[in-house]
């Protein structure tokens, strides 16, 4: 795959730009040389092949590829151990979630100050897992929001718990995907998914810890709409 630019704005083919300081830095770091073919993804989420003639200019060629999946998943996603937490906003940016819900829940053991900071940090791992992974868009990194909150959401609701009778759900679009902290969901946050309208489904016979749960079933989500 050809190296890879974000154009923080709206590009078309034929137009001559310039990298922001950032970009210019990651192009050194790579050692781009003049006249090399690369790829560029703009705010609107289009892919474009450019010649890369300095970083001030770069003339774009034509529009390429177009990588993001036909469906519309988003991961609901438990805060866990911060580590983790960041380990999965990259797996499942490169598996193509449109969006990603640090979810406060009734058993979460990470005190929401934590997270105080970290927004721009978790922007970078997101945005290098796009350009790693060929993706044009970039996913939304919403504000933690509670469980009670987040099962109001419009579309699917797809509750993954090891507890949950055996089943397979084909989501409707969008979905959202809810995974659980260490400990799983609390039976009080289980009924309220059961009012709100939440299918089940567990991943396997076998426990997962939370981060491999939430990957396998981003994952096992995409493969079933056909974009793995």
């Amino acid at each position: 795959m050809k190296h890879r630019f974000f154009v923080p704005d709206r590009v078309e083919a034929g137009a001559t730009i310039a990298l922001d300081s950032d970009e210019r830095h990651h192009a050194h770091v790579l050692r781009v040389r003049e006249g090399e073919e690369v790829e560029l993804f703009d705010a609107s989420g289009k892919n474009y092949l450019a010649r890369f003639d300095s970083p001030d200019s770069l003339a774009i060629l034509h529009e390429a590829e177009n990588r993001e999946p036909r469906t519309e998943n988003h991961l609901a996603m438990s805060i866990i151990q911060l580590d983790k937490f960041e380990l999965i906003l990259q797996k499942a940016t490169e598996l193509g979630v449109a969006s990603i819900v640090p979810l406060m829940t009734d058993r979460m053991e990470v005190r929401i100050e934590r997270l105080r900071g970290k927004e721009d940090r978790w922007k970078k791992i997101v945005l290098e897992a796009v350009k790693q992974s060929g993706r044009s868009k970039i996913p939304r990194i919403e504000p933690p929001l509670k469980f009670d909150d987040a099962i109001r959401r419009e579309g699917t609701k797809i509750i993954f718990d090891a507890d949950a009778p055996s089943g397979t759900q084909q989501p409707s679009n969008p979905a959202t995907l809810f995974v659980g902290p260490e400990g799983g969901f609390s039976e009080r946050e289980l009924e309220l998914a059961r009012a709100s309208g939440a299918s089940f489904e567990q991943l396997g016979p076998r426990r997962l810890r939370a981060e491999t749960a939430a990957i396998v079933a981003v994952a096992l989500v995409a493969a079933r709409s056909g974009d793995i």
